[in-house]
């Protein structure tokens, strides 16, 4: 039961100048899927998208139903300002609207914020073909093609194809008492231990600030390098089970390269920095096309519940082309908070749209670590070294202050503020 979403190949990736998108790209692109994208951008009520990059200014307008490209800016358009680099990384689905934002690789001169990022599954219905999602366009369906039970819960010892049915479907899962709350204290020891020792400068580790302006550190990174309890419990084949459960070829499963880990601590009164992540995928930043879809596990640490910051998911939101960052209100999909206890693991898929709730009562803690897969058979990517790759990682704890400097009320926008809104 496969969850591999991938059209494209990282090998085939390459730099784009801004004439070339322009003059070719996108004129070939409009004639393959025009109409689709404009009804995307009709059924999201969007306005005209301008692009000025280095001093070109090209808009995508819907036209009587047909997205065309027009040279210069229009009126009531929201316009971005980015380099050539930029471009051609959106166009090839290597960032997205958002993900040019979190590293400042774009500036909004025109419109509004929430705009940009609506225009990503545009962008993704002109170049992928993928149709914008649309009211009433997934629904459930067990193995009997029956209405599917969207809020259960399984175990260890339930029908394995049963349970990869419903990841299919849904795009999580909520496994019950698979580790015992010795091991879970065990973890969370040196969970504290390894948040007393974190450092805002020592590059392994995410900053959030209270109402009073104190910062804490809340996320520790490569956290199994600091816990040789976690360590076992990531070699343990009752989490090794799943990176064999839709068939696909997972990274760590084909080289048995051990799984890494990040630790998280939900604290209460979160007013500042990527605690509490509004809703979003895994792939909000970019590569959906050379990478889904992974599984992220969550270790449930300590249970969480409403009061403690559960885990919000959007069920079937993996098979919808809706937008990565923020839940829009044209989504009809309702979403769920998984009630777990200490020791359950919950799985999403990595183009399943999910946040973190805030925690009102009492603080909670979690392990997170992730299935990736293989590179496709022919395909290529360029090395990059595991010290840049975790220097990335640890930037992205500043990503809330280049978010803001976006423009175009970005300093507004939910991945700034930190809403917890209940749908």
């Amino acid at each position: 039961m496969s969850t591999d979403a991938r059209t494209r190949r990282h090998c085939d990736r390459r730099p784009l100048n801004c004439d070339e998108v322009f003059e070719s790209l996108i004129p070939a692109a409009l004639d393959s899927h025009g109409e689709l994208a404009a009804r995307g951008v009709e059924y999201k009520q969007l306005p005209p998208l301008s692009f000025d990059v280095e001093g070109r200014v090209a808009s995508l307008v819907d036209r009587n139903g047909r997205l065309e490209l027009e040279e210069g800016t229009l009126p009531g358009a929201v316009m971005a300002s980015l380099n050539e680099g930029a471009l051609s990384d959106l166009v090839q689905d290597w960032t997205t609207t958002m993900g040019l934002a979190m590293k400042s690789r774009a500036r909004l001169t025109q419109g509004e914020f929430g705009d940009w990022v609506g225009w990503e599954p545009i962008l993704r219905a002109l170049f992928d073909g993928r149709p914008v999602h649309e009211a009433g366009a997934i629904d459930f369906k067990d193995r009997d093609e029956r209405p599917l039970e969207i809020d259960r819960s399984f175990r260890l010892d339930d029908d394995h194809e049963e349970i990869a049915h419903f990841l299919s479907q849904a795009g999580y899962l909520h496994i019950q008492d698979v580790f015992s709350p010795e091991e879970m204290a065990a973890v969370s020891t040196d969970l504290d231990d390894a948040l007393l020792r974190a450092r805002p400068e020592d590059g392994a580790s995410w900053w959030a600030g209270n109402a009073e302006g104190d910062q804490q550190a809340v996320r520790i990174l490569f956290f199994q390098e600091q816990s040789e309890a976690l360590r076992t419990l990531l070699a343990d084949e009752r989490l090794q089970w799943l990176g064999g459960l839709t068939g696909d070829r997972y990274r760590s499963v084909s080289t048995g390269a051990p799984l890494e880990a990040e630790g998280l601590v939900k604290p209460l009164d979160i007013k500042t920095g990527l605690s509490d992540l509004p809703w979003h995928k895994d792939c909000g930043q970019g590569g959906h096309s050379y990478r889904c879809s992974g599984l992220t596990v969550g270790i449930s640490v300590t249970g969480a519940d409403a009061q403690s910051g559960a885990l919000g998911v959007v069920p079937g939101s993996h098979r919808a082309n809706v937008q990565t960052s923020g839940k829009d209100d044209s989504l009809d999909m309702s979403s769920l908070k998984l009630t777990t206890r200490t020791g359950d693991l919950t799985v999403h898929c990595s183009d399943t749209l999910h946040r973190a709730h805030k925690p009102t009562s009492q603080p909670r803690q979690v392990v997170y670590t992730s299935f990736q897969l293989d590179l496709k058979p022919g395909d290529t990517v360029e090395e990059v070294s595991l010290e840049a790759t975790r220097s990335a990682r640890a930037r992205l704890t500043n990503a809330q202050d280049r978010i803001a400097a976006a423009g175009a009320g970005a300093e507004s926008s939910e991945f700034v503020d930190l809403r917890d809104e209940a749908h």
